[in-house]
């Protein structure tokens, strides 16, 4: 188990934590058919996922592979219309947890394949350092 000081110089020189890559890996795939766009290094800026993508050989190799997403905030009123009707609310109570469900199970899986559809990162990767914000109008 490496130290605070460790993990903080393994991300300094760029070495991504596991979990980081877990995470990272597990958003990827449930992004690829959707076609997200992730940036790899200077000489692939904009890669557009596929099912054949090899998405996971950047990442185990430490290179950066940091999908463009939409932060939440940027749900637009129609969007957040479109969401809710699949059970989903906005939690007026807890920042951190800015969405809740109520309904069946079927329908969470149902937003949450809806939320991968349109980019949006509901995971907090932007914040982790782990995705990049899209620019305007990147999936339109």
């Amino acid at each position: 188990m490496k130290t605070m000081k460790e993990k903080a110089e393994d991300k300094k020189i760029g070495i991504m934590a596991q979990e980081d890559k877990d995470l990272l890996l597990k958003d990827l795939c449930a992004r690829l058919p959707y076609h997200s766009i992730v940036y790899v290094d200077e000489n692939l800026p904009r890669l557009k996922l596929g099912a054949a993508t090899r998405v996971w050989e950047y990442i185990a190799v430490d290179k950066p592979c940091k999908p463009y997403l939409r932060p939440m905030s940027s749900m637009t009123e129609e969007e957040k219309k479109e969401f809710e009707s699949f059970g989903w609310m906005v939690n007026e109570f807890d920042d951190n947890y800015p969405w809740v469900h109520i309904g069946q199970i079927e329908n969470v899986l149902l937003g949450l394949d809806w939320l991968n559809k349109h980019h949006f990162d509901y995971r907090g990767l932007i914040e982790r350092g782990l995705a990049l914000e899209a620019p305007e109008g990147m999936y339109n």
